[in-house]
Order: structure tokens, then C-alpha cells, then sequence
């Protein structure tokens, strides 16, 4: 009785924030720039409309870039029509035309390498659609300006180690078991074993995905490539195919990269069910916790109202 109860309570609540989400399209549209910056998300006609909600949240701090969308195969032409009126028309990849080389096939594979060729002449930002910019993000800017990667940290304590450490922190979790355990920790337990050649001081961080920042590199996917390669040496292929194997690779990749950024967890945080700090700008709903408290519908209806409020603070002459 507790599960049905639980579960239509979930429901509900979706429902709620579903209903809030979809006020996004009274919201102005955004107005591209090509500036060399591009915000990159890969969504399906189920996220639309909180996809809207996040990526004009940080346009709207940010007031720079341009958009270009990975298509997941369902978006449909409706979605799309939405998609170029309220982005500035933006650009759409199908997912079907990424070639993911040697590298698994799925698990959001295809947007991370994406990313690393996109990064070859722009500086490159990946936004969740279950995030919300919720106030200024002055150290986005800065990481832009300087070129510099950034990452959310997946928790307070995340820090950049090297792979020795990385090896020892996983082994020694309480949630690893060298018989039975997710493959993000596998293969965190294995990097004392991870050699590329070239590259002997390697580090990790373990960060989130969810909100990612690519310097401009002509680098690409080679590091990447590299990693996976190793991963796959040591966990085999099947393994490496599984769900976070890509978060590892993002995280893997950015902590190797000149001088990363880990961005202040007061600021920039995951949503674990916990209170919030009180200068909190961006957070990221992850999918345990993502209905609960109301928090993430109500800060949707707060984000929509403030961009319509900008809407009607703007004179005419302007909007025109």
C-alpha cells in the first residue's frame, strides 16, 4: 500500500511540475550570437519543455552563445518547429549520424563525442535538461573567457586526484564490490591500471556531467579515444557499454585538461534531497530526488515568471 501510495504521489508531482514547465513557451525567445560558445544538450520530445526551462535559464545569465541540440530520434516536427522559434533556430544533429568509433554505442556516447568535435573551434558548454540557472554565473564567464573546462562537482568533497588516489577512494567505498558494482566505480577502482602513452600524469575528478564546460581544442576526441580504449582492456566491452561509462569519460577527460575548473558547490549543486545553500545559482535535479519538496517545480515557476518579468520590463522600441 506504502509502494502505490509513494508512487502516485511521485505521479502527481510530475504532473505538477509537467504543468509548470510548459508555461516556458509564454517566455520571449532567446537571440543567438555567434560568439564561439555553443550550448549543446542532447534531448527527445519528453524533456522539451524543461529542456526550454534550462538552457534559457542560462542563456538568460549568460547572454552569450548559440544552440546546437542532439536529437535522441523522437523529436518530432512540432517539437523542432518549437525548438527553432524559441532558440534563434538552432542547429540539430541527428543521433543516428555520430559515429562513435571504437567507442560504446548509446549511454549518451554519442554526446560526448559530439562535444569533443564541436570543441575544435568553439568553446563548448553541455546542459542537462533537468537543470535551472537560478542566478548570476560570473565563473561560467570567466571560464569562457580564459578557455578554461569546467565541471559541477558530484558532490562538496570532489576534488581533482590522481589515479592512484582516484583507485584507492573507489576500492575503499562502501558501495564497491569487485563482484557486483556500478561500472562508474569499476572502472574508478581500475585507473591504477589505466596507461596512455605520452601522458603519465593523469588525474580524475569525480563530476557530474549534467553541466560540463569543453575549452576550444583542437584535441577532439583523442583523449577520449584513449581512455576508452583502456576501459575496455580492462572491464571488456560489455561492461564499458553500460549506463555512466560516459560520465567517467567527461570527467576523465576534464580533469586532464590545462588548469580545469571545479565549480564552488555552494553555488553550482545536485539536488540530493538536502538543504540548498543560500547563494545557490544553478542546480541540477538529478533523477533520484528530482520531484521531491516541490523544489524543482517551484523553481521552475520562479525561472518562467522572472523571464516574462524581463519580457515586460523591456520597452517596446527594444523588444522590437
Amino acid at each position: 500500500m506504502n509502494r502505490i501510495i509513494d508512487y502516485l504521489s511521485l505521479k502527481t508531482r510530475k504532473m505538477w511540475h509537467d504543468q509548470a514547465a510548459a508555461a516556458v513557451l509564454t517566455t520571449p525567445p532567446i537571440k543567438a550570437k555567434n560568439d564561439g560558445v555553443i550550448l549543446f544538450s542532447m534531448i527527445g520530445t519528453r524533456v522539451l519543455y524543461p529542456y526550454l526551462v534550462a538552457i534559457k535559464s542560462l542563456h538568460h545569465q549568460l547572454q552569450r552563445g548559440r544552440i546546437v541540440v542532439l536529437d535522441d530520434g523522437s523529436l518530432t516536427k512540432a517539437d523542432k518547429k518549437i525548438l527553432k522559434d524559441h532558440l534563434d533556430d538552432p542547429r540539430i544533429i541527428a543521433i543516428d549520424s555520430v559515429d562513435t568509433g571504437d567507442c560504446p554505442v548509446g549511454g549518451t556516447w554519442e554526446r560526448l563525442l559530439t562535444i569533443l568535435d564541436l570543441r575544435q573551434d568553439n568553446y563548448v558548454i553541455q546542459l542537462d535538461s533537468d537543470t535551472i540557472t537560478t542566478g548570476a554565473i560570473p565563473q561560467i564567464t570567466q571560464a569562457i573567457e580564459q578557455n578554461r573546462s569546467f565541471t559541477i562537482k558530484g558532490g562538496a568533497e570532489s576534488k581533482l586526484v590522481s589515479l592512484n588516489e582516484a583507485s584507492h577512494h573507489a576500492k575503499n567505498s562502501e558501495y564497491f564490490s569487485a563482484a557486483n558494482t556500478h561500472v562508474q566505480l569499476a572502472i574508478e577502482a581500475a585507473m591504477d591500471r589505466v596507461a596512455i602513452s605520452e601522458r603519465p600524469d593523469l588525474h580524475y575528478v569525480r563530476g557530474c556531467s549534467g553541466f560540463t564546460g569543453f575549452s576550444a581544442s583542437k584535441m577532439g576526441r583523442e583523449l577520449a579515444e584513449a581512455f576508452s580504449a583502456e576501459a575496455i582492456r580492462l572491464l571488456g566491452m560489455e561492461r564499458w557499454s553500460e549506463w555512466g561509462s560516459e560520465q567517467v569519460t567527461s570527467n576523465f577527460v576534464i580533469a586532464n585538461e590545462t588548469d580545469p575548473l571545479l565549480l564552488p558547490y555552494e553555488h553550482y549543486c545536485n539536488f540530493w534531497n538536502e538543504p540548498l545553500s543560500n547563494d545557490v545559482r544553478f542546480i541540477h535535479f538529478i533523477g533520484t530526488f528530482r520531484y521531491h519538496k516541490g523544489l524543482y517545480t517551484d523553481t521552475t515557476r520562479d525561472v518562467v515568471q522572472a523571464l516574462n518579468k524581463e519580457r515586460s520590463d523591456t520597452p517596446e522600441l527594444m523588444r522590437a
